[in-house]
């Protein structure tokens, strides 16, 4: 089944100018449209299954067509994606009405999964995304995560947690953007709460592969497809 995927940018004229590593002949049609001069009637009428929202010039402008976007589709709304640099990201909102963004240096694995995380969770996806780093399988579809075909018992938090690592491999992720996206905007604990949900994880990886989540001093975390040599 090929997708079409609508790019709305004033600054690129191919997807690949805004995502390098964007996956060719991944089954995706790519249709682009104007994010300044965004007509959303015109954009309903075209179909996408998703649409990418270019983030690195204008964020203020992105953001706007995000929330017109949200507001236009009450039905069947297709994933409203965001592309972002290091200096956008900074200040982008994801309650802007972005279900998602996405980094211009993510990898072509990245981009397929987290592309199809987004139709899964807007019901459009065909199958279940089972996400695999390494040694490690998550599937979101029925909350089951093995480490080497063997069964981890975690917490609804720690899935959550885990789960949002693993659609980001190698990706280092803040503090500040695990407790948001993990606890959500309403938790008013502090990220000592990351923390330590991060330990119980480890422990309940073991010794062996505690390091699969590996600690960005001052910064935050991220899940890497093997342990490092220590």
């Amino acid at each position: 089944m090929t997708l079409t995927v609508l790019v709305l940018s004033d600054r690129v004229g191919e997807v690949t100018q805004l995502l390098p590593a964007w996956p060719m002949g991944g089954g995706y049609r790519v249709a682009a449209a104007s994010l300044k001069d965004i007509a959303v009637k015109d954009l309903i009428e075209t179909h996408p299954d998703m649409v990418l929202v270019d983030g690195t010039g204008d964020l203020g402008l992105a953001e706007e067509a995000a929330r017109l976007l949200s507001l236009a589709w009450e039905i069947g709304l297709p994933p409203v994606i965001v592309v972002l640099d290091e200096q956008s990201l900074q200040r982008f909102r994801l309650e802007s009405g972005a279900d998602d963004f996405l980094m211009v240096e993510a990898s072509s694995d990245e981009i397929s999964t987290r592309l199809s995380m987004a139709l899964q969770r807007s019901g459009r996806g065909d199958e279940p995304v089972v996400l695999k780093v390494g040694d490690l399988t998550v599937n979101p579809d029925n909350y089951q995560t093995y480490l080497r075909g063997r069964p981890l018992d975690l917490t609804y938090k720690e899935f959550e947690l885990l789960k949002f690592l693993a659609q980001r491999p190698g990706r280092v992720c803040n503090r500040d953007l695990l407790l948001q996206e993990v606890w959500g905007y309403d938790y008013y604990g502090g990220t000592r709460t990351v923390d330590v949900h991060v330990r119980r994880l480890r422990a309940k990886l073991g010794p062996e592969h505690e390091a699969l989540i590996e600690t960005i001093r001052n910064v935050g975390y991220r899940l890497v497809p093997r342990p490092r040599d220590r």
